[in-house]
């Protein structure tokens, strides 16, 4: 019988998103909606020490700014709550699984101090090799395997131990990985890892497997750095009985800086000047401030296809998709098993994508409400009706990156300009061009339908007719009417300025000029 697909997404509260996770979440929610499955979000709190307040709060706001939309857990509840390992813990339930793993000896207690075990990291150094509690030295070092029965008793009963896996040595693992196919380690690599510390809290390697056998998870989607680990979590659902449901794990590449050596972080992001996480976060305890894509004005589904394609792609020349094509043809298989390299320009260019392929009305909307702030003015003045909104939107959006730059990048469109380009001017105005300007004042007075393509055949007639080439005039005729020497379609807007306003805008031009 199949099981149902449940992906989750477990992060630790130790401080902002790095778009890294937030790409392992997408992966996650985009294979778990393919198959028709669930996405869970879990958050893993096992290491208190590192705990930052906000941060959980901060995760669930960056995917909802995502779109990606949890079926189950810490923000909704579900049939498997609670969804936060420390709150798990208390009722219990690492600890449980822990002891069964010391009934069945594949664990044992370790009692070791830290003092004890940096003494026996130096020394190892000291000789030339590296310290691993393992096989080969579990037996000099002091637990449950190397103790006499009487001092483990009396030394269980101070509380002061920790649980550890007990590796074998010298045995073949086999992990069948979705993008890395079958990957095979020696168990000698292996050390015994902590399972359970002396606080009773559950470590990482425990806990995401307990919660993941209990929450039915089918698959495990992380980073790269949890490979070395692989091995040990292989074996831990060997030893509980757990293989045939053990996930189908996905070790994703990293995200390298922009030249591609080593992994992309914050330090790269303000060097260079850009977010590394989707929303801003404020540090609790120092104040300091880095900022987001969200705040940067960047479009979340301009962020997520950008993210999406960082290390996959659907095996075709196709880059722009929605979230429904996301869905549709993610696959594992295509996912790299290289570091992709972060492209600053190529996320500002599935903005402006994103951007330029926005309905009019909906960016009409959004520059009506730049007008309003820029200008001051009421909602029925003629410049805020539908019609010129939307038009207006349609001539501005293919010269901006961000839907906030729309006012600012054609205001002469709400407001007649009050300085003119000087270096134009100076090199195009001569006198003699009065009288064509003029003429092409009546002449555009005339028209019967003052459209786009009436105004440019007509300004066309009326400069072959004062035997002026059109081009020597036509940047001329921008900055009378806009104030600047470049700028959205010149006849798209005479049009939709309409003939008073341009006609005004001609006289007040030659006055100045």
């Amino acid at each position: 019988m199949s099981r149902r697909v449940r992906l989750r997404f477990a992060p630790s509260p130790t401080g902002p998103l790095h778009i890294g996770g937030v790409r392992t979440a997408l992966y996650s929610y985009l294979y778990a909606k393919q198959k028709g499955g669930d996405f869970l979000l879990r958050i893993e709190d096992t290491d208190q020490t590192r705990f930052v307040p906000g941060a959980e709060e901060y995760i669930i706001e960056s995917l909802n700014w995502c779109g990606i939309k949890i079926d189950e857990g810490v923000s909704i509840g579900g049939v498997h709550a609670p969804y936060r390992q420390s709150e798990r813990k208390e009722l219990g339930i690492y600890k449980k699984y822990a002891e069964q793993l010391i009934e069945s000896g594949h664990a044992y207690y370790a009692f070791d101090t830290a003092e004890e075990l940096d003494t026996a990291r130096k020394t190892a150094e000291s000789q030339g090799a590296s310290f691993s509690y393992n096989a080969q030295s579990r037996g000099q070092l002091r637990n449950s395997l190397s103790l006499p029965d009487s001092e483990v008793k009396a030394l269980l009963s101070t509380n002061n131990f920790v649980i550890r896996l007990k590796v074998n040595a010298n045995e073949e693992i086999h992990l069948n990985d979705l993008i890395r196919g079958d990957v095979r380690f020696n168990s000698n690599i292996v050390d015994d890892k902590v399972l359970l510390k002396s606080d009773g809290m559950p470590t990482y390697h425990l806990a995401h497997i307990v919660d993941d056998y209990l929450m039915e998870i089918t698959h495990a989607v992380r980073g790269e750095e949890w490979l070395p680990s692989a091995p040990a979590h292989v074996l831990i659902y060997q030893y509980l009985g757990w293989t045939d449901l053990m996930p189908r794990y996905a070790h994703l590449p990293l995200l390298l800086k922009p030249d591609g050596n080593g992994k992309l972080s914050k330090r790269d992001g303000d060097r260079l000047g850009f977010p590394v996480f989707p929303l801003e976060w404020k540090d609790p305890s120092t104040g300091e401030i880095s900022s987001g894509y969200r705040e940067r004005g960047y479009e979340p589904e301009a962020f997520v296809n950008m993210l999406a394609l960082l290390g996959w792609n659907p095996g075709t020349e196709q880059e722009i998709m929605n979230m429904s094509e996301l869905i549709e043809k993610f696959s594992f298989e295509h996912v790299h098993k290289a570091g992709a390299k972060f492209n600053p320009e190529k996320t500002l260019w599935f903005n402006t994508q994103y951007v330029h392929h926005m309905d009019n009305d909906v960016l009409g909307k959004k520059l009506k409400k730049q007008v309003i702030a820029a200008l001051n003015t009421e909602e029925d003045d003629v410049r805020l009706q539908n019609d010129y909104l939307f038009a207006a939107a349609a001539l501005i959006k293919p010269r901006v990156h961000f839907t906030y730059e729309l006012f600012n990048t054609a205001s002469y469109l709400f407001e007649a300009p009050i300085a003119y380009d000087k270096q134009v001017i100076e090199k195009r105005w001569k006198p003699e061009l009065l009288s064509f300007f003029t003429q092409l004042g009546a002449d555009f007075d005339a028209l019967q339908e003052f459209t786009a393509v009436n105004a440019d055949a007509q300004f066309k007639a009326t400069a072959a007719n004062a035997g002026i080439k059109p081009g020597d005039v036509l940047q001329l005729l921008r900055v009378m009417l806009s104030g600047q020497g470049s700028g959205v379609d010149l006849f798209g807007m005479i049009a939709l300025l309409g003939k008073t306003e341009v006609m005004a805008r001609i006289k007040k031009a030659l006055t100045t000029f």
